[in-house]
């Protein structure tokens, strides 16, 4: 017989919050899209020091993108903002004054806190009516945006009191399916893995990578649907709404 649940852990991105929905917000007020700014931000600041082309630069981000997708896949480490920004500069043979290099960094980590965007219809309602039965836990990938600013976009979400522990890559060190960021969420809700269940949109690190520790985990498909068939998830959800009741079929 399976353990009883004692805590449930949520993937953060098209999870709970819908990836994108903050790119509409940006355009109606006349802003340019996060990639667009970012780019224009780090244009901007190398400008004032020696000049650099649009077409150089967005070479150069090619690049490091590329580099930090086969990091965070290859690796299971998700570089900072500002990691990222010294990758970036580094190729380029450029420097920016230490100053200048932060702020351009706590630029783009902001960009999500100050236009957020939405939680997932329902998020709000499963959340709050999980939390009277589970101790609830963040265990999410931060790509630009901290694990200080992702608190910051759930607290102003009216979210963040509905949970008792944040593994947030860029504080645990590792992201996932690595095993240290649920280490760290079975750590701080002082539960067994047993007794754990993980709720997440993709089938590698929301579903195996948990499973292979001795959790259960529930596949998530209200935004995100492509692993459904080939998932191997003790559970399936297609909306917030269904939530509780996947995991009181689960916790039975």
């Amino acid at each position: 017989m399976s353990n009883k649940i004692k805590a449930v852990t949520f993937d953060l991105w098209d999870t709970i919050i819908d990836d994108e929905s903050d790119e509409p917000k940006r355009m109606a007020q006349g802003l340019r899209s996060k990639p667009d700014e970012r780019h224009h931000l780090v244009l901007e600041a190398l400008n004032r020091h020696n000049e650099i082309s649009s077409e150089d630069l967005a070479i150069g981000y090619g690049v490091a993108n590329a580099a930090f997708v086969k990091c965070w896949k290859g690796h299971s480490i998700t570089w900072t903002a500002r990691e990222r920004l010294e990758v970036l500069l580094n190729g380029l043979g450029r420097t920016l004054p230490e100053d200048e290099l932060t702020g351009v960094a706590d630029a783009m980590g902001r960009m999500e806190v100050d236009i957020p965007p939405d939680p997932i219809a329902g998020a709000k309602d499963a959340i709050a009516e999980l939390s009277e039965s589970y101790k609830l836990c963040i265990v999410s990938d931060t790509i630009v945006t901290p694990g200080s600013g992702l608190r910051d976009l759930l607290e102003g979400h009216g979210l963040k009191q509905y949970f008792s522990g944040f593994a947030f890559s860029d504080e645990v060190g590792h992201s996932k399916p690595d095993r240290s960021m649920f280490d760290s969420a079975a750590a701080q809700m002082g539960c067994d893995f047993s007794e754990m269940v993980h709720i997440g949109d993709r089938d590698h690190n929301d579903v195996k990578g948990p499973q292979a520790l001795g959790m259960r985990a529930v596949l998530f498909t209200a935004k995100r649907d492509v692993d459904k068939d080939m998932t191997s998830a003790d559970g399936i959800c297609e909306a917030h709404a269904d939530l509780p009741s996947v995991i009181t079929a689960l916790d039975a």
